[in-house]
């Protein structure tokens, strides 16, 4: 029977040099999507999957990540006095919503580094690692769908999304045998494949569940370009003895952490809310062209 994933790791150390200038002072995991950062989608998939322990691997300059998930004592008192009791409410319930650790990465050396230092915090227990970049919209949440395959199966999940043509060349890609519907047997990972070379059409995005032995395969990945330490590549010598898993997620994945993507998902997310998604809607159509 697989180990209950109660723990989820959140590497949040990167510059963010796509987003500079608005980077250059603040996380970029703290960019609002409406009127929420980021990394807070990520948090709230995590514990509505079923985690109750959380780690925010961040840098140096992400001291705002910190802050917003603390209490803040003058904010809420200036919201009480004022009687804004729902403001109040939304402010305290961020504070309120898991147990959070925090750690540095004192060099930002790669994704498997990132997630190497997560590995006193995991101990012996499976854990999840979200990337905030990857914002997916879905009824039932992403981690919750690779959860329930990391349960049947009792081995490592990752998350993968359908990508056409040339664009398959910007991702990991897997090879991979379908064993159920939008769930498959990974025989090999490929790391920005030309097109013509990809195995599939099935990308890895940032969702994983890992087993703690890939810390083992972490210290055993050979450092890439700058010194970086691949996340793949640790998957991949992990893979020769023992079986991974991916799944199609279901719902709409936004590549936050690109400027277009970002935009795509703002628009997307501010026509679902019922307070803004009318009048925007109304704003969005008469837009002159």
């Amino acid at each position: 029977m697989a180990q209950t994933i109660r723990k989820a790791v959140f590497p949040a150390a990167g510059l963010g040099t796509r987003f500079l200038p608005a980077t250059k002072a603040s996380p970029k995991e703290m960019l609002p999507l409406v009127d929420k950062p980021l990394i807070q989608y990520s948090v709230e998939e995590a514990v509505a999957s079923g985690c109750e322990s959380l780690l925010i691997i961040t840098g140096r300059d992400k001291s705002a990540i910190e802050n917003h998930f603390d209490i803040s004592f003058e904010l809420e008192q200036l919201l009480q006095e004022k009687g804004k009791v729902e403001m109040f409410e939304q402010v305290r319930a961020i504070s309120d919503i898991a147990k959070i650790s925090y750690t540095r990465q004192k060099q930002a050396l790669g994704l498997g580094h990132a997630i190497y230092q997560a590995k006193d915090f995991v101990g012996t227990e499976p854990f999840a690692a979200l990337l905030a970049d990857d914002v997916v919209d879905a009824e039932r949440p992403a981690l919750r769908q690779m959860i329930d395959v990391y349960e049947k199966y009792d081995a490592p999940v990752i998350a993968t999304m359908q990508v056409e043509g040339e664009a398959i060349s910007r991702f990991g890609v897997i090879d991979a045998d379908e064993v159920e519907p939008g769930v498959f047997k990974i025989k090999d990972m490929v790391e920005k494949p030309a097109y013509a070379d990809a195995p599939s059409d099935l990308a890895i995005i940032g969702r994983y569940i890992f087993t703690p032995d890939i810390f083992g395969a972490i210290e055993r990945t050979t450092p890439g370009s700058g010194g970086e330490i691949q996340i793949t590549d640790a998957m991949r010598i992990l893979l020769k003895v023992r079986p991974f898993y991916a799944v199609k997620l279901e719902g709409t994945r936004h590549d936050a952490g690109d400027k277009l993507g970002f935009l795509i998902a703002t628009v997307e997310y501010a026509l679902k809310r019922e307070d803004l998604g009318g009048p925007f809607r109304e704003y969005l159509k008469n837009m002159k062209f």
